[in-house]
C-alpha cells in the first residue's frame, strides 16, 4: 500500500525527490524510456529497487504507474500538484486545548469544570507534551502511515503507551482510544498560545 500523502518531484536535470506530506525522505535520479514508456527511479539514500521499471501513462493531470511487485500487479495514480500534500501527521502538528472529555483513562480526567487549561502539544520533532490535572507528561508519538491513528509513547512508567484514532474537523481534533472496552474520547481545539 502506498502511504498517506506520498509524492515525487521530477526535476528537469533528471534528479528527483520523494516524500510523504511535508517530509522528504529520499532523493536520487529518474530516467524515462520514451519508446516503452518505462520509468526508472533510483534513490541515492534508499534501498535499490529490484523490480522492473514502471510502465507509465499520462492523461490531463494524472500519471499512472503500473508494474508487478512480488507477483502482484500494482497501479499507482499520481495527481499533478503545485504544493505538497498533508499527511495525518502534518495535520495533527501544533497546540491543542482540551475542550471535552468522555470516559476515564490516561492523561486527562473527566471534569465538570467549565474552563479547562489542559492541552496537548504535538511538536515537529515527534515529541508531545501534555499538561493536565494529572501533571505534565512528555513522550514521543507516531502517526500511522496509512490511517488516522496516533500512538502516544510517554517517557517513564507512570502512564502506559496507547493508540488513538484521530477525527479531524476544522481547527478541532477528537482522539478516540483504540483497543478499549469503554468509550474514551478527548476533544481539542487548536490554539496558538499556551493556556495560563
Amino acid at each position: 500500500m502506498t502511504p498517506n500523502a506520498r509524492w515525487t518531484r521530477f526535476n528537469s536535470d533528471l534528479t528527483q525527490e520523494s516524500g510523504n506530506g511535508r517530509f522528504q525522505h529520499s532523493y536520487g535520479t529518474w530516467k524515462l524510456n520514451n519508446k516503452s514508456n518505462e520509468l526508472s527511479i533510483e534513490n541515492v539514500n534508499g534501498l535499490k529497487d529490484l523490480n522492473n521499471p514502471f510502465v507509465i501513462s499520462i492523461n490531463e493531470n494524472e500519471m499512472i504507474w503500473e508494474r508487478t511487485e512480488e507477483g502482484q500487479n500494482i497501479q499507482v495514480t499520481l495527481e499533478r500538484s503545485s504544493k505538497l500534500p498533508e499527511t495525518y501527521g502534518d495535520r495533527i502538528l501544533g497546540l491543542w486545548k482540551l475542550e471535552k472529555v468522555i470516559g476515564n483513562g490516561n492523561y486527562f480526567e473527566e471534569s465538570d469544570k467549565k474552563e479547562m487549561n489542559d492541552y496537548i502539544f504535538f511538536r515537529w520533532d515527534k515529541r508531545f507534551i501534555i499538561k493536565s490535572e494529572k501533571g505534565r507528561i512528555n513522550g514521543v508519538y507516531n502517526v500511522h502511515g496509512h490511517k488516522p491513528e496516533v500512538e502516544l509513547i510517554p517517557y517513564g512508567g507512570q502512564v502506559a503507551r496507547d493508540f488513538w484514532e484521530i477525527q479531524f474537523e476544522e481547527n478541532q481534533i477528537t482522539l478516540k482510544l483504540l483497543n478499549s472496552e469503554k468509550i474514551v474520547t478527548r476533544q481539542f481545539k487548536r490554539i496558538n498560545k499556551f493556556p495560563e
